[in-house]
């Protein structure tokens, strides 16, 4: 429980330099903070294995960036446009990329993922090596049909493909309430034969319970499987948003009450740590997200000639 408290707040710290960044002009284009949902990447992703497995996801991609140990450094970098960036400074918020991690993005285009992650997952069954992908999607990326055509192949070939759903309540300003006429998105499935389980997207334990649920599943060569997260953001869909579409006093009951870092303080106070080991763990976060900031306000920009890289790949 600990190092997934350290993993969250890490990802909510990061989060709020970033707003911060945002706001002085330092981060450019669109950035959409991941505060709130940190329990989901954090219990999904500690159950997989670096190397094997691989993960692909939207465009709000730094807290699942940080949840795989990817050094804050080359992720504020990349925000701020340097060539120390995880994507050398030209990918930005919503495009970062580690093969040598098998993150496989940060995409910009809602669902677009997601076929992509079904194409990830049949490489690892055609190549035999035992990996499966990890492939995020968001409430309101449920409703494009690219995502039921890649259902429809992940189980005609069973996939080793866990879909997970962060179901934030809001795709951008519209509540799933009022965009879906099915609103338990774990159901989504069913017309597949995909199985699905609705989770506590803000208990990070039972986030972790789901994911070896799911990952002994796809593994024994079941097939896919389906995730709905039950979460929330506390900010708006991206710094341009202002939110009106929800009240102040609904935000503020999520974080009185089911806040997934203060479930987590709980817990570690449940076994012995008192407010001032939380306090050291908090101070040193904060430091080094503010070497991250620092970092990545010194770093030099990329060459012009990065421009004329990495447009085609090298080789097939």
């Amino acid at each position: 429980m600990l190092q997934f408290y350290r993993e969250m707040l890490l990802i909510r710290r990061f989060e709020e330099r970033a707003g911060q960044l945002y706001g002085l002009g330092l981060i450019g284009g669109f950035c959409h903070l991941y505060i709130g949902q940190e329990a989901v990447a954090v219990g999904l992703q500690s159950a997989m294995t670096v190397g094997k497995d691989s993960v692909i996801t939207g465009y709000r991609d730094h807290g699942h960036m940080l949840a795989y140990g990817i050094d804050p450094k080359v992720i504020m970098a990349e925000l701020t446009g340097r060539e120390a960036g995880i994507s050398k400074g030209k990918g930005g918020s919503m495009h970062m990329f580690s093969v040598d991690h098998g993150f496989y993005g940060g995409h910009g285009i809602v669902g677009a993922q997601v076929p992509l992650g079904t194409g990830l997952a049949f490489k690892h069954k055609y190549s035999e090596d035992g990996g499966v992908c990890l492939t995020y999607m968001g409430d309101g990326a449920v409703n494009q049909g690219q995502v039921y055509e890649a259902f429809n192949m992940a189980k005609l070939w069973d996939l080793p493909v866990i879909y997970v759903v962060e179901n934030n309540k809001y795709a951008m300003g519209t509540s799933i309430q009022r965009s879906s006429a099915e609103p338990e998105l774990f159901r989504r499935g069913q017309a597949h034969r995909i199985p699905g389980l609705q989770v506590d997207g803000m208990d990070v334990l039972a986030v972790r319970g789901a994911a070896e649920v799911a990952l002994e599943w796809t593994r024994s060569g079941k097939g896919p499987i389906l995730l709905e997260l039950l979460t929330y953001r506390y900010r708006g869909h991206s710094m341009s948003d202002p939110a009106r579409y929800r009240t102040r006093e609904e935000v503020q009951e999520v974080r009185e009450h089911n806040d997934p870092i203060s479930h987590a303080e709980r817990e570690l106070a449940a076994m012995g740590f008192n407010e001032e080991d939380l306090k050291a763990i908090d101070k040193e976060i904060k430091d080094i997200v503010v070497e991250a900031a620092k970092f990545s306000e010194d770093a030099p920009e990329p060459a012009p000639e990065e421009l004329y890289t990495d447009v085609l790949v090298g080789s097939y």
